[in-house]
């Protein structure tokens, strides 16, 4: 399957401007934007920097207006859209073809007889992004001129210039910017061009999608210079954007080393499952997808530290989402040794038990506002343990894990705590919300789950028979641990529910028992160790299977309940109102395709549930798979244009079942 499009999709600006693409660096930095070039998010850019690793993130470099003139034609090759709604000038119109090489976006321009080819890609492991344009046939030479828009911004935000003076200055074979006094200074650079600096504000770009999420949407630009260079047949121009001291300016060596960056990883994946030469091409792509969200996050005593960003445009690293997207972003991609250094890099940060729920942008202290993120953890290591067999690194992380199964049955923050009478956890106090059914208006917690939750008593079972096998791996006595799981077994009977025959969501809440039909109960058959009896297995499949699944994955509620949104749009509080109230989410097909063939053992069924992502890798985020979509068809994707947990889950599963005969 290739992931490519012709002037059917490229020529029309609203399914050319639905089409997002994505760059990444390994530190956090993107670059971001449409196929028709122009911005509809605070979040597109050609340089979001990760000023600092893997957060700071700061719109930089917007974009490259480029025009191209060729005998006596001259054409814009870019597109914007203004705050009277006004799209001025439409280069999209010349787009011949949008096609992904990897994870690189490739635009080719056709002007008279002339072919342009624009490709954008990131150095891995610095905050630097190239440009390169390419005159791949012509009868003669062309002239291109870029002009170069700028700004500096937390990528959360927008500009509105208000006379806002930047420090503009030529430098060699290019532009530097230095936008206030302690800001970081970052470049505009190309070999063989004539640079011009500038100082023009552009006011009053008009951001879509922004305005339709109900946010400030009009964002201002600085043109800090323009750059023309003459193009000859089968000759290249590299424009770099940086923030590094002395970047690169060899636009070839940099290509080869992207795509030597990407023939590794599909190297290192091919090479370890068994069922690679029969992978889709959808299955590759997904690969490369995976190692957009793996990025650095050093520590002390850790300079090799990792973590998982859980989401493009706005997502940090999460301490919930990296764990649930682990196996499948390095276990399944062939890369233990990154499992391995996300696992030791968060075990540093285990306090009362707890590993953090979010990192803040600012570089805050971490936020360990969750119930489920360190129940994942443990099953991360599980998985890590099982395809490695490295008993070095448990045998260093259990004593954290003994630390955190202490502090659960103790008690630990927000009223997390072992319930002696049934063995089951108990969390939550008013005012948060602990799993990850997460969403949060003001004070409105939208579905509050206090008491005990049917997912988090899953995975404190799973928890604590893996820490029975990790002990037996480690020749230490097993019994108590054994005890305890057989007390939370016998505990989570009270789950069933004798008249529906599914599980009920929360039990002992305020309300008493939530019989709600929603998807955490799959949890209770996917995990490696479930406390259901085969048929209750069976049932929970069959329950989810019937109200919840749709192409792209599990709905959050059942149709049909009173609180059941089949939308998920608008603003703020419309989107966060819906977010688990009947809002699809793709990482939940992963989990229940695999409760699905282990209850029914049909890899083909199971295969083929899988199917309909690979169209939508041609959708929204090209490339990727989005954080949601809509609870009513067509399923209309929303959300973040690529989150880990959802690529993850998906290769996860795919490869665990196809492995299987």
């Amino acid at each position: 399957m290739a992931l490519a499009w012709g002037r059917e999709v490229c020529g029309h600006l609203g399914s050319a401007e639905s089409r997002e693409w994505l760059c990444t660096n390994g530190i956090g930095g993107f670059a971001s934007g449409t196929v028709a070039g122009l911005l509809s998010r605070r979040y597109h850019g050609l340089l979001v920097a990760a000023l600092a690793p893997p957060l700071g993130r700061t719109v930089l470099v917007t974009k490259l207006d480029d025009t191209v003139e060729y005998d006596t034609i001259r054409r814009p090759l870019f597109a914007n859209r203004w705050g009277d709604g006004n799209v001025d000038p439409h280069g999209y119109i010349d787009i011949e073809t949008f096609r992904l090489e990897g994870t690189t976006p490739v635009w080719t321009f056709a002007v008279a007889d002339a072919l342009i080819e624009k490709r954008i890609w990131m150095e891995q492991g610095a905050n630097t992004t190239y440009v390169q344009y390419k005159l791949v046939r012509g009868q003669k030479p062309a002239s291109i001129e870029l002009k170069a828009l700028a700004n500096y911004r937390d990528y959360h935000g927008t500009t509105h210039a208000n006379g806002w003076q930047m420090g503009v200055e030529r430098v060699a074979n290019g532009i530097k910017v230095t936008a206030y006094d302690g800001a970081r200074p970052y470049v505009l650079l190309a070999q063989g061009v004539e640079a011009e600096p500038a100082h023009t504000w552009h006011h009053g770009f008009s951001l879509a999608a922004e305005a339709a999420r109900g946010l400030d949407f009009i964002d201002d630009n600085l043109h800090v210079g323009t750059f023309r260079a003459s193009l000859s047949p089968g000759k290249s121009l590299t424009g770099v954007l940086s923030t590094e001291a002395s970047p690169s300016l060899d636009g070839e060596a940099a290509w080869k080393r992207r795509q030597a960056h990407e023939a590794d990883l599909l190297s290192r994946w091919s090479s370890s499952p068994p069922t690679a030469k029969e992978a889709p091409d959808w299955i590759r792509h997904s690969v490369l997808a995976c190692d957009q969200f793996i990025v650095a996050r050093p520590t002390p005593g850790e300079p090799q530290g990792a973590t998982v960003i859980a989401g493009y445009h706005w997502f940090g690293d999460w301490g919930r989402d990296t764990m649930i997207a682990l196996p499948g972003l390095a276990l399944s991609t062939g890369r233990p040794e990154i499992a391995r250094r996300i696992l030791t890099t968060f075990a540093k940060f285990v306090d009362q038990g707890m590993l953090p729920n979010r990192f803040p942008d600012q570089g805050e202290a971490p936020e360990y506002n969750t119930v489920d993120a360190t129940l994942w953890y443990v099953d991360a290591i599980r998985a890590y343990v099982k395809a490695t067999d490295d008993d070095a690194t448990l045998k260093a992380l259990f004593p954290v894990l003994e630390d955190i199964v202490r502090w659960h049955r103790q008690g630990t923050r927000y009223g997390i705590k072992e319930d002696p009478s049934d063995g089951l956890l108990r969390a939550g106090e008013s005012g948060v919300q602990l799993t990850w059914m997460d969403a949060k208006v003001g004070d409105w917690v939208v579905t509050p789950r206090i008491g005990k939750p049917v997912e988090i008593n899953a995975l404190w079972y799973n928890a604590v028979r893996s820490m029975s096998w990790f002990a037996k791996r480690l020749g230490r006595p097993t019994e108590a641990w054994d005890a305890q799981a057989d007390r939370i077994k016998r505990g989570f009977d009270r789950f069933w529910h004798p008249r529906k025959q599914y599980c009920y969501d929360v039990l002992d809440g305020p309300t008493a028992f939530d019989d709600a039909l929603r998807p955490n109960q799959i949890f209770a058959v996917s995990l490696p160790e479930s406390p259901l009896s085969a048929d209750r297995q069976r049932r929970v499949v069959d329950v989810c299977g019937r109200h919840l699944l749709t192409s792209y994955g599990l709905r959050s509620l059942a149709p049909g309940e009173p609180k059941y949104c089949p939308r998920y749009g608008g603003d703020v509080g419309s989107r966060d109102g819906a977010y688990h109230q009947g809002t699809v989410w793709a990482w939940l097909l992963g989990p229940f395709v695999r409760a699905h063939f282990k209850v029914y053992g049909d890899r083909a069924a199971a295969l083929a549930m899988l199917a309909p992502l690979a169209d939508h890798l041609g959708d929204y985020g090209v490339g990727s798979i989005a954080e949601v979509f809509d609870a009513d068809p067509p399923y209309l994707p929303g959300g973040c244009i690529a989150q880990a947990w959802s690529v993850s889950e998906t290769l996860r599963a795919w490869g665990d079942i196809a492995a299987l005969r």
